[in-house]
């Protein structure tokens, strides 16, 4: 039904299979878990063949292998020249999967650009190791540290300096190991440009 009221629609197999709800034609929708809903809706909405795909939180609902099996369908539907335009609280999928990232606060954009782009905003970086024994308190007091997250014997350090930090992390505790050090990814720049209350737009964005 939905496909007769499109001019040029995608054949409804091929729209099934995209949105992997192949095993679901048929049956009710009021039947359906929450994750199924999602894909059929995604369904109806590949059904018209658009250009462009605007979809709102795409993967809510979703488990972990329907959101993989979707941003890999996401991949082929852009391959074909498409866009796809998403809004999610799921970072670590922007980061991932979008091409272009635009960070919004309060109704505004404070960044725009790809996703190396927008990190590259925010100095920084972090150290993540295996700490035993660490306190959150005492790593909080190492040198240019901005934010601690202990998890277990397992700590994520973000650091404006992260020479001097990991020196000092080194001669407090010794016994540190599987160090790594990487630049501050989407989610350290989306807290850092959007929790800035006087933060303007950055990397080109238009703020008109």
């Amino acid at each position: 039904m939905v496909a007769s009221l499109h001019r040029k629609p995608m054949p409804v197999a091929e729209a099934l299979r995209r949105s992997g709800v192949e095993e679901l034609a048929g049956r009710r929708c009021d039947k359906l878990s929450g994750g199924q809903k999602q894909r059929v809706r995604f369904a109806v909405a590949l059904v018209g063949d658009p250009d462009l795909l605007v979809l709102d939180e795409p993967t809510a609902a979703m488990d972990v292998q329907s959101r993989r099996a979707f941003w890999k369908s996401m991949h082929g539907f852009t391959g074909t020249g498409r866009t796809v335009l998403f809004a999610t609280h799921y970072l670590e999928e922007a980061e991932n999967y979008a091409d272009r990232v635009v960070l919004m606060r309060a109704g505004r954009i404070v960044a725009d650009g790809s996703v190396a782009e927008v990190t590259s905003l925010v100095s920084g970086r972090v150290i993540r190791a295996a700490v035993p024994g660490a306190a959150e308190a005492a790593l909080a007091a190492l040198p240019s540290v901005t934010e601690v997250e202990v998890r277990a014997a397992n700590v994520a350090i973000s650091s404006s300096d992260s020479d001097s930090t990991l020196r000092a992390l080194l001669a407090t505790y010794p016994q540190a190991r599987d160090i790594e050090v990487t630049a501050m990814g989407l989610e350290g720049a989306f807290l850092s440009l959007t929790g800035n209350e006087n933060a303007t737009v950055r990397n080109g964005a238009d703020p008109s």
